[in-house]
């Protein structure tokens, strides 16, 4: 399935979002202005907007009222990026180098600080209170998961329900912000937001549990990035996490995982004691317990169009290779 024809109905109002994201990465500060635009030229699903715009399709659809809501959340995505790459230090993103890499720290935490400050400026036009509040909310659950994230590098006593609270706050509640609030501006009845808001949650685990899956099994050129990533900075993914209980190696595997600095002959191991221990499977499996649960929620949406391009992305986040 190609990504981007899911998106058929909408690819005209994306295309408008991008120029917009273009408009506001610009800024009278030269450096700025390259080191934020440089995240924007490296390209993106950007599925947060498309979320929106799609979440919107569901009542009243009106471009207008959702076109700042789109872009900020894509720029809340991409702050939160900017700011990951300084914590983790990493290097390429999406193939390319990332801002820490070209700039260093100093300048990209402000780039990241200026955009979070643009995404501000833009939702503070919505009358309806419950944009700022929701969005405001998740940036701060998000920033949490983060410190959650680091606080818990190479500690290989996290559980599933560590792991689960911990993706829910840095990737699920965003993209579930995104189809609620998508639905709140066009002003939809309640009961296709909270439909929206769950289904949303619920495909937002199985990305990010999909994600992390990838981490170890993708094409490193497919996937924009080296894999092993989280393993080489000490993130505890579900993979791991079931590989730690059932692998017939697990205290070697424990060893290497818990090591600071692998190698990577270490990486490449711990990998294929990874998936030596059934542990793909079983997040895959895990991914579609999501997956089945974000179905049922479009099942209390109206038959409209948009739902079979709903269905079809559900699809994809399971069937994805990057």
């Amino acid at each position: 399935m190609q990504f981007l024809s899911i998106f058929h109905e909408i690819n005209g109002d994306l295309k408008v979002v991008e120029k917009e994201l273009e408009k506001y990465v610009l800024t009278q500060e030269p450096e700025l202005t390259l080191a934020a635009g440089h995240l924007l030229k490296a390209g993106g699903k950007r599925i947060r907007p498309a979320f929106a715009l799609l979440a919107g399709k569901f009542y009243r659809y009106d471009f207008e009222k959702i076109l700042p809501l789109a872009v900020a959340l894509e720029i809340i995505h991409m702050a939160s990026l900017v700011h990951d790459d300084v914590v983790d230090a990493s290097m390429t993103r999406r193939g390319h180098p990332t801002v820490k890499a070209k700039w260093g720290n100093r300048v990209s935490l402000h780039a990241g600080d200026y955009l979070s400050a643009v995404a501000l400026k833009l939702i503070s036009q919505y009358q309806d209170k419950r944009v700022l509040k929701v969005l405001s909310r998740v940036t701060v659950e998000m920033c949490r998961g983060e410190i959650q994230q680091i606080s818990a590098s190479f500690d290989a006593e996290q559980n599933l329900r560590d792991y689960l609270y911990r993706i829910k706050r840095k990737t699920a509640l965003l993209i579930s912000a995104s189809c609620e609030l998508g639905a709140v501006v066009t002003e939809a009845p309640e009961k296709i937001v909270r439909a929206l808001t769950r289904y949303g949650y619920h495909v937002g685990m199985a990305f990010q549990i999909t994600d992390d899956i990838l981490d170890m099994i993708s094409d490193e050129k497919v996937l924009g990035k080296p894999i092993g990533g989280d393993l080489r900075q000490g993130i505890i993914t579900l993979p791991v996490i079931y590989a730690l209980k059932h692998s017939q190696e697990k205290e070697h595997l424990r060893e290497l995982v818990t090591k600071q600095v692998k190698s990577e002959e270490e990486v490449q191991e711990i990998i294929r004691l990874i998936k030596d221990s059934g542990a793909i499977k079983y997040s895959f499996d895990m991914a579609n317990i999501y997956l089945n649960k974000a179905k049922k929620e479009l099942n209390r949406l109206p038959d409209v169009k948009t739902k079979k391009t709903f269905k079809k992305l559900t699809s994809f986040i399971g069937e994805r290779s990057f």
